[in-house]
């Protein structure tokens, strides 16, 4: 079980501040977005496929996992829920598939039990956990769910079927509440928290007020459905030159202190701050690598 006190920048500490959806139907579309520069690539086999075609999609999907050189991207698949026939499909073709993705995204994970299920079942297949919080029970059992494994490495807010099962709107301000409670969990198990994606492609205004707010929330990350999205992510989830700056700034001066006691610009510094500037270092680092 995940220890609550592990700070998010505990190594290796990866990129995760965008993620693009490939839909599982359309595998030839994998090495493009592998090559356009987010840092998770996501095939998915639930939402974007119909349920006639479920077994297509796995067909065609699972094997461009053992494709080599085709970028820095975690390699992500989404299966369908572990309470559905093709949910147990998915994870018997992932279990004695030769070339695993690097994560598995989980979706409508209800408890904790579940990811402790899959675990056990996927124990000799090396990935890790991202899981999706979209209903309510998963709400619920939200910081549960974030220790269940170690293999969790990201907990993503599902804002539409969420709204949907608290018979809300899909606006900011509805689901505020659910959102913060995701974030929560997160940082409680030092895993990271990626947002919902932003559907209207022609709104990028839009998109980058939507990224704001939830950078301000605490999420790490937000899903994107385009290439085109993938700029106004990154800006919004990477720490601009102030932020670097007066990391840097207060980092040093906290190396000098021998008292415990920093004050800054005027400004009391305490261990949790320290905490956050080091993870704005790695942050910036680990961007600046890949440019």
């Amino acid at each position: 079980m995940t220890n609550p006190g592990t700070p998010a920048t505990t190594p290796p500490f990866r990129l995760r501040r965008s993620l693009l959806f490939v839909p599982g139907l359309r595998p030839d579309r994998y090495p493009k977005a592998m090559a356009v520069g987010a840092d998770c690539v996501c095939v998915d086999l639930e939402d974007a496929v119909a349920p006639d075609r479920k077994d297509e999609a796995r067909h065609l999907s699972l094997p461009v996992f053992g494709e080599t050189g085709v970028g820095r991207a975690e390699r992500v698949v989404r299966i369908n829920g572990v309470r559905t026939i093709d949910g147990l499909r998915d994870i018997l073709a992932l279990s004695t598939t030769p070339h695993p993705p690097d994560a598995l995204m989980l979706p409508k994970i209800r408890n904790a039990e579940e990811v402790h299920w899959l675990d056990d079942v996927l124990s000799h297949v090396p990935v890790t956990f991202q899981v999706i919080i979209e209903t309510t029970d998963g709400l619920l059992n939200a910081a549960e769910i974030a220790q269940a494994s170690p293999r969790i490495s990201t907990l993503l807010f599902g804002a539409y079927d969420m709204a949907a099962e608290l018979r809300a709107s899909r606006s900011w301000d509805s689901l505020l509440y659910a959102r913060s409670r995701v974030v929560h969990a997160a940082a409680r198990a030092g895993v990271d928290v990626i947002d919902v994606p932003f559907l209207d492609l022609q709104d990028q205004a839009g998109l980058e007020v939507e990224a704001s707010r939830a950078v301000d929330l605490g999420f790490t990350g937000k899903a994107a459905i385009h290439p085109d999205q993938l700029a106004i992510i990154h800006k919004a989830f990477s720490p601009g030159d102030e932020q670097v700056e007066a990391a840097r700034r207060i980092l040093a001066t906290f190396a000098l202190s021998t008292d415990g006691l920093l004050v800054v610009d005027g400004k009391l510094i305490e261990k949790p701050v320290i905490r956050a500037m080091e993870r704005i270092l790695a942050l910036h680092e680990a961007a600046s690598a890949v440019g």
